[in-house]
């Protein structure tokens, strides 16, 4: 995990000399370190994002350290079809990410978002599209093909067949036409060329599979592939995450370990920019006051604790994964209620929230919570089954 945040007012400097003398400004992120100018990326507001990308001397060697879902939501920020600058330093990984964060809406794929995706990965550099289009799913990139053109194959026993009027061919052996009229083919002939001049059986699979498969099919695996996916990103399936809103006995709602193992919680992959958590004295939450009283290692072990959670709560509640608002909501109603969780359990037993902290998990204090509080913390699609 990267270093602290970069202040707000480092910010606002380095923006603000950018309007003065950009070369300047340049040359002061050029000065940080690479996690210190990953940070400086990550805390600026996304409204603003874009221009601290273009200020980076070296954006190959800072954008494929930005946190997936960052990453995802820096382009759509910026724009889908606007920032092919930025997806030609993204690595397989995070292009991936993004597919998977924006290209389906629940479990049902997007065929506009991910044209949209495919189409801004097309307009980057011939060896990047290359590096993307073989890290997507073949059965994805079938489903972005099929939406856009119908495939024909050149009989090799029929010396009198024609090609449909206006169709393309990158071989002589396929050809293609748009699916929807007016459509623009260019993203897909690049592709198709790209793919038939470096890996000719990729190809090959490609069309044969515009032809033959199905797209139930090609979706469902797609799916399954994404699911495993988003789960090494944090991100449960559904059914999984709903497990935060089971229902617990009144009796068992103050059970509790007789050690202080919740916070033996090891470090993973985070998808969002999150260093630290706003651990403080005065902070609104309860959650948030009690972990402001504990040593570094239990801070950074609930860090980790906390975004699982988080995580959890946004699949539950359905919220879109490829949406910046999701996290600060997600994240403030994890805290919501884990805090309600904890107040409760401590007041109860007559304990120190810190205690009760350090020995009830932090989706145990959330359940907790959203037991006691059901009208206001269940997801409606709860509340009305």
């Amino acid at each position: 995990m990267a270093t602290p945040s970069a202040t707000s007012t480092a910010i606002e400097h380095i923006l603000g000399l950018a309007r003065k003398e950009r070369a300047a400004a340049t040359r002061a992120i050029g000065a940080m370190t690479l996690d210190q100018q990953v940070a400086l990326v990550c805390d600026t507001p996304l409204s603003r994002r874009a221009e601290t990308l273009e200020l980076l001397p070296a954006p190959e060697t800072v954008i494929p350290l930005i946190p997936e879902a960052e990453l995802c939501f820096s382009v759509k920020a910026i724009g889908i079809e606007d920032a092919a600058w930025v997806l030609d330093h993204a690595t397989p990984e995070q292009v991936v990410a993004c597919v998977d964060l924006d290209g389906w809406r629940g479990t049902t794929a997007d065929r506009a978002a991910i044209d949209r995706w495919l189409d801004a990965l097309a307009m980057t550099e011939p060896e990047n599209f290359l590096r993307s289009i073989r890290a997507l799913d073949p059965e994805l990139v079938v489903l972005f093909l099929k939406h856009r053109i119908q495939c024909f194959q050149k009989p090799d026993d029929d010396e009198a067949w024609q090609p449909p009027e206006g169709s393309q061919t990158v071989e002589g052996q396929f050809y293609f036409v748009a699916a929807r009229e007016g459509d623009d083919l260019e993203p897909v002939s690049k592709m198709l060329h790209a793919l038939f001049v470096a890996d000719y059986w990729v190809y090959f699979r490609m069309m044969q599979g515009i032809i033959h498969e199905l797209d139930i099919v090609n979706e469902e695996w797609a799916l399954r592939w994404r699911t495993g996916r988003l789960e090494d990103l944090g991100f449960p399936p559904w059914d999984r995450a709903m497990d935060i809103y089971h229902f617990i006995r009144r009796d068992d709602r103050t059970a509790i370990s007789d050690e202080a193992t919740s916070l033996d919680v090891g470090e993973w992959h985070l998808p969002v920019w999150m260093p630290s958590l706003p651990a403080s004295a005065d902070h609104q939450h309860l959650l948030f006051r009690t972990l402001a009283q504990l040593d570094e290692s239990e801070r950074r072990s609930a860090l980790y604790a906390f975004i699982s959670l988080a995580n959890k709560v946004a699949v539950a509640d359905r919220m879109e994964l490829s949406d910046a608002e999701s996290t600060p909501i997600a994240i403030d109603k994890a805290a919501d209620f884990a805090s309600v969780g904890l107040e409760f359990i401590s007041t109860e037993l007559g304990l120190d929230a810190k205690e009760v902290l350090r020995r009830v998990t932090l989706q145990r204090l959330f359940t907790v919570g959203a037991n006691l509080e059901p009208g206001r913390a269940y997801p409606r699609d709860v509340e009305n089954s």
